[in-house]
């Protein structure tokens, strides 16, 4: 397939690498991302951060005033993607102790399945805990069937079955706008879609939920990054990712690995005390725009240095991309290229107080890939910041 041939950027395929799958042959049919739920010290607040520095909108609530004492809830949604932000109203609520321990960061990636019953027996019957049994909960919009399965450390998927409903997310939440207005000239949204979740775990239980996946939900390998393709001079890791069926749903798992000094993977377990969500990619179809409307409003991004762009062996090895690569440069913008076409990405700085949860933005142009070869100029740049932090 020639570049011009690749689907095109703004399609849901080109955004996040969809491929054809007959849901009929698959054990545990995976229809896509449902919602990343979070838990937060200040969900108010949260909310009006990823509106006004994220360009999500508001869609639902709970809390309150709607019957619910324990936290507040606030739904939003960039595109396709739906983010849930809860914070603890009772200071008797289990939200504080959670969030006590690990800070902000995703508890809940939800996933919506075509027959949710089929599911949960197929996961039962190979070794998942069931957190939540499958049940229906109803309200005027019709009926939702919901389960959930236990992952690494305190994460978990909300199973959920759609098909019998239209409200505006789950019962026991009401449709909310908000006030909010966007300042002109900003671009109607800064992503389209979660193009993957990133986990951490312990050093050696990487591939004890890489076979999770494969075992529990049908997943299949998509990637594997270990030895030079993952290591700097000073820290490690080990990287896999597995996939369901359409690779929709994409996860990359990562774990520690020896080195000189401690990697991002260990400063993310100690200050998260624990696995749990690292990074979430989101799939955007214009970068560039992207990227200025964010440091607009103040997101701060990783820096790349400018030997990146001068690297001859990068120039030889990316070809020719849609934007000139000094347009890349002044953004501080990641290209990488393999078989099947190219891709353009960025990170941000953690986005909380505590050095955990960031977001990447990617634009895929064909490449399925996850930026192999950019890992090395990635982890230098996270190095400066951990050791800038006291953290290295």
């Amino acid at each position: 397939m020639t570049i011009e041939q690749l689907p095109s950027a703004g399609s849901p395929r080109g955004l996040v690498g969809l491929v054809d799958h007959d849901v009929r042959v698959d054990p545990f049919p995976v229809i896509g991302w449902d919602a990343l739920v979070w838990v937060v010290g200040n969900a108010t607040q949260t909310a009006h951060f990823l509106q006004s520095a994220l360009g999500m909108t508001l869609e639902a609530y709970s809390g309150p005033e709607t019957g619910n004492r324990d936290h507040k809830a606030f739904v939003l949604r960039g595109g396709a993607a739906r983010f849930v932000v809860r914070g603890a109203v009772d200071p008797g609520s289990a939200l504080v102790a959670h969030h006590d321990r690990h800070g902000d960061g995703v508890v809940d990636i939800a996933l919506e399945v075509a027959e949710l019953d089929r599911c949960v027996e197929w996961a039962r019957a190979h070794g998942a805990t069931i957190l939540v049994e499958p049940h229906d909960e109803s309200d005027e919009f019709g009926t939702v069937r919901l389960a959930a399965l236990a992952t690494y450390g305190e994460t978990r998927h909300t199973l959920v079955d759609r098909s019998r409903y239209d409200g505006p997310y789950l019962p026991g939440y009401v449709a909310r706008g908000s006030g909010y207005e966007p300042r002109a000239g900003r671009p109607a949204r800064l992503f389209q879609a979660i193009d993957h979740v990133v986990g951490n775990v312990e050093l050696g239980m990487m591939d004890r939920w890489v076979d999770f996946y494969h075992r529990v939900m049908g997943f299949t390998n998509m990637a594997e990054f270990v030895g030079d393709d993952i290591a700097t001079e000073y820290s490690a890791l080990m990287s896999k990712v597995v996939a369901n069926g359409n690779q929709r749903v994409k996860f990359p798992l990562n774990e520690p690995a020896v080195g000189k000094k401690r990697s991002q993977i260990d400063e993310y377990l100690d200050f998260y005390r624990g696995p749990g969500v690292q990074h979430i990619a989101l799939a955007t179809g214009d970068i560039l725009n992207s990227v200025d409307a964010l440091r607009r409003e103040g997101v701060e991004f990783l820096d790349t240095p400018d030997a990146y762009y001068s690297d001859p062996e990068l120039r030889a090895r990316i070809g020719h991309v849609r934007v000139p690569v000094e347009e890349l440069r002044r953004r501080g913008i990641l290209v990488d290229r393999d078989e099947d076409g190219y891709l353009l990405q960025i990170f941000t700085k953690p986005v909380g107080d505590r050095p955990t949860v960031f977001f990447e933005l990617i634009e895929r142009h064909g490449s399925s890939g996850f930026g192999k070869g950019n890992f090395k100029a990635l982890f230098q740049a996270i190095e400066r910041e951990q050791d800038a932090r006291g953290n290295l």
